[in-house]
């Protein structure tokens, strides 16, 4: 099914008066011309506000999250949807009221905060609330209220000061959840850790058709509604897709337990999309505004906090969190703003086309605040964290000359990488950490100052969070373990199962452990630490722990 087939025909005549730059750059042209009339109205009359009353179903079913912890805030989120797998999610074309509670304790005795906020229907009845005036580092319970319903509680937590000696924190990597490859078991796991964060590094969903039974999962006990079997296309679709994956127990739970930080890759929207330019041959303006629904879905039921809320295709991801003096996070978005893959993607010989220097993973606006902040003073911090989305080091596919490398990955951008490796170097950055996901493996890497040459300066380390459930259960040792550990020599680790990873960061060291799980295709494995490694700090490299 085409875009052309399913977007309404005003959209698809409207998009077709715009070429690609404008329609990316005119962000007020594209946010008129990508669902205008779904947004609220400010200052005038809008939607009917919904008798709280009338919510005679449960509208929590899709649980609450919170995330982008700030030293005296955080962002709580939840979404109406009495009947999640209804186009509506049970709910009219009206305001639904919804109040919301903060406190110290999870019986809500010490209540610090409480207020109401409005699920609109144009948003598909999300709740975005950014509660302010909070203690720094500080755990504190949230829970949401609409008509005599009241949601689960949720726990999450503010960052330290910005000046804060702070002696530990312990962060989550994850990435890749195909609802169709597995159970997220994983997260049921995860839900029981004691972190501070957890950075979701892309693939929060699959844009894949999902059958009746659940693909792998193979469900004996329901059948999911006909909508999923499907490729996700038009605004209708992503919802429908985000209310299926949110309804899964085990992402709730860890949702509820941690604070998300999320930054997407390519499957929120299309596969191996790469800025303006779609995976198949259809018309730009087509592409755009399906990744305007996509990016339009991804915002309503992420926990993102105002400044993220997109326009038409366009909406800035890549920012910023400080916890006190021990990290810096510089969250990236390595899909909307690249060159297209070199030489048609996949895995192939490096070249003339791939090594163009005027080719960027990044974007140049977005490269430009990356180099600056790493050289503002004011914002240093011992160690400096990038979570993204595709491998950064790089990865020769055999140890021979004709060794080929992805086209996807920042191998397929070199001069791009350089330019971020140059950058850290300038700004003094000692204590670099990049966190990866998409390739549905776990690695340790040490980022070398020269990939040639294996005795060169090891300028960072690279970990690589495996998937969630994507490609099923996996193996411990992937079939090119030999070949690829051989080729690439700073390649420390290397694991195929699924799982997630845990980073511990200190004063002195940081210690990565690999959390995995033998299946995904039944549920209930129990979690194993397949390798812990650990960095000190000021002198960067993967050791075992």
């Amino acid at each position: 099914m085409t875009t052309a087939q399913t977007h309404p025909a005003e959209l698809r005549a409207a998009a077709r008066h715009f070429d690609r730059r404008r329609f990316l750059t005119a962000t007020g042209a594209a946010a008129a011309l990508a669902f205008a009339v779904q947004v609220p109205a400010v200052g005038a009359a809008s939607a009917a506000e919904l008798d709280g009353h009338r919510l005679t179903e449960d509208p929590f079913t899709l649980g609450v999250a919170s995330g982008d912890p700030h030293p005296g805030s955080v962002l709580l989120w939840t979404r109406l949807a009495p009947r999640p797998f209804e186009p509506d999610s049970g709910l009219p074309r009206e305001r639904v009221a919804v109040r919301w509670e903060l406190a110290r304790d999870e019986r809500f005795t010490r209540v610090v905060r409480r207020g109401r906020a409005t699920a609109h229907p144009e948003f598909q009845h999300s709740v975005h609330v950014e509660v302010d005036h909070l203690d720094p580092a500080r755990v504190y319970y949230f829970r949401f209220r609409a008509g005599g319903w009241i949601s689960p509680v949720g726990r999450t937590r503010t960052a330290p000061a910005a000046d804060a000696r702070v002696s530990g924190l312990t962060i989550a990597a994850v990435s890749c959840q195909a609802y169709h490859d597995g159970y997220f078991t994983a997260y049921r796991h995860l839900a029981q850790e004691d972190v501070d964060v957890v950075f979701h590094l892309g693939d929060y969903l699959y844009e894949y058709a999902v059958n009746a039974t659940g693909g792998a999962r193979a469900y004996t006990d329901r059948r999911l509604p006909a909508v999923f079997n499907r490729e996700t296309v038009t605004l209708e679709d992503y919802r429908l897709r985000y209310a299926l994956y949110k309804s899964d127990p085990d992402l709730m739970a860890a949702h509820a337990a941690h604070p998300f930080v999320v930054t997407w890759d390519d499957h929120e929207t299309e596969n191996n999309y790469a800025g303006g330019t779609p995976e198949n041959d259809v018309p730009p303006e087509e592409f755009l505004l399906r990744r305007a629904a996509a990016y339009r879905a991804y915002w309503e039921n992420q926990p993102l906090r105002a400044p993220q809320r997109p326009e038409g295709p366009d909406m800035r991801l890549y920012r910023r969190l400080r916890f006190g003096r021990l990290a810096r996070f510089d969250i990236l978005d390595t899909r909307q703003y690249r060159s297209d893959q070199a030489y048609g993607d996949g895995w192939r010989v490096p070249g003339p086309e791939s090594e163009d220097p005027s080719r960027t993973m990044t974007g140049a606006a977005q490269e430009r605040w990356l180099l600056d902040g790493w050289r503002d003073p004011a914002s240093r911090a011992l160690w400096n964290v990038v979570p993204q989305q595709v491998v950064f080091s790089e990865r020769r596919s055999n140890p021979t000359a004709a060794y080929t490398v992805s086209m996807d990955s920042w191998d397929g951008y070199p001069a791009s990488r350089q330019r971020i490796l140059d950058g850290a170097a300038a700004a003094g950055v000692e204590n670099l950490m990049v966190l990866t996901g998409d390739v549905h493996v776990g690695y340790g890497l040490d980022i070398k100052a020269d990939f040639r040459d294996p005795s060169s300066r090891t300028v960072g380390t690279e970990i690589v969070a495996t998937s969630v459930s994507s490609g099923k259960d996996g193996a411990e040792r992937p079939a090119n373990y030999d070949s690829l550990t051989a080729a690439n020599p700073h390649l420390k680790f290397y694991n195929g199962r699924r799982g997630y990873v845990t980073v511990a960061l200190g004063e002195r060291s940081a210690r990565a452990d690999f959390r995995t799980v033998a299946a995904v295709t039944t549920p209930g494995a129990p979690v194993t630490t397949a390798a812990s490694y650990v960095t000190e700090a000021g002198a960067p490299g993967l050791t075992p722990a």
